[in-house]
């Protein structure tokens, strides 16, 4: 039963929705901090990057190895993947459109996905491609001391990268274990940023297990060995990062700390009886759609039910400021017939 005109049913957040300022803008300027640190460890990410790629192509040229090959493609490609992150970050904030009503939020989550990709491809496969190449047919690695040297230098560089993404991480992640944190978070960027610094320096210790190897021996095989672990390693970190992209992109529903907030935010007002029906969905990392069905005391009249319909979405953004948008609709509790 509609019993009240759909204009007052859906109410975006803003000023005038409930006839005082919004209750959120101290929850704002966390969110607001969140993607401050997002940007902090992409940069930091970002310029690790570009400068441990030039210093292994350099090294590969004057090596030959393998592993310092993939590797040098493996960081030219993350360096890449920073941009993408800040191009996504830069089309989201555009202005909602007729055509895109909910705004561009989603956009953060199809770059993630890019990357992923990207990732894959020239990451992942290249390596692979590169071993397996330098397995069949061996080449012998010249200035192996050079190579060792610009590894190590790259370690320490990423190693600041890592904990950096870990350190920016720590203030959103909460009592969440790391693994939870990467399947949960509704946010990309920092998910993003520090599984590819994970794969980076697991990538650069393989490195270096490989080439040591290959001098130990004298057999250059154990060099294409490691370019074979870095692009398997790349390869699955790539696969991680796409099902959880791809599970925002199709659309995720609130957390359940969130869902019970959302709820109780509803319960506490003195005329809501029920909630009969609550869906909630991610248009972006921050924006979160909200839709229920509740039952209000039945002898409110048509003033008194769009009032307590206003003091519901004013205490649902209170709880979880995220909830950008809301749509409620008024109906009966009717009983289950079994």
């Amino acid at each position: 039963m509609r019993t009240v005109p759909d204009a007052a049913l859906a109410r975006p957040a803003g000023p005038g929705v409930t006839g005082r300022p919004p209750a959120r803008e101290a929850p704002a300027l966390s969110s607001a901090a969140m993607q401050d640190g997002s940007k902090k460890a992409i940069l930091a990410a970002f310029l690790a990057n570009a400068a441990i790629a030039v210093a292994k192509f350099v090294g590969f040229l004057l090596t030959g190895a393998a592993s310092m090959l993939a590797e040098a493609v493996h960081s030219s490609a993350d360096a890449g993947n920073q941009g993408l992150l800040f191009l996504g970050g830069a089309r989201a904030r555009k202005t909602a459109t007729p055509e895109h009503p909910f705004g561009y939020g989603r956009e953060r989550y199809f770059w993630s996905f890019v990357v992923a990709l990207v990732l894959f491809t020239l990451g992942g496969v290249f390596a692979l491609y590169e071993g397996i190449q330098k397995l069949r047919d061996p080449h012998e690695i010249e200035s192996a001391t050079v190579a060792f040297v610009i590894l190590t230098l790259a370690i320490i560089v990423e190693a600041f990268s890592f904990r950096t993404a870990i350190k920016e991480s720590l203030h959103v992640k909460g009592k969440e274990s790391w693994w939870q944190f990467i399947r949960r978070s509704k946010s990309p960027e920092l998910p993003v940023v520090l599984l590819e610094d994970l794969g980076a320096l697991l990538g650069l210790v393989f490195a270096v297990v490989g080439l040591g190897a290959a001098e130990i021996t004298g057999n250059p095989r154990f060099d294409a060995v490691g370019s074979i672990a870095i692009g398997t390693l790349l390869v699955i970190i790539a696969v991680i990062l796409v099902i959880e992209m791809k599970g925002l992109l199709i659309g995720e529903g609130a957390s359940p700390a969130a869902l019970a907030s959302i709820t109780k935010a509803m319960e506490s007002t003195d005329r809501v009886r029920k909630v009969i029906h609550l869906k909630t969905q991610h248009i972006g990392p921050d924006e979160l759609l909200v839709g229920a069905k509740l039952a209000f005391d039945a002898t409110l009249d048509l003033p008194a039910l769009t009032e307590a319909i206003n003091e519901v979405e004013h205490r649902v953004r209170q709880a979880v400021p995220a909830a950008r948008v809301i749509y409620i609709e008024p109906d009966i509790d009717r009983p289950v017939v079994t």
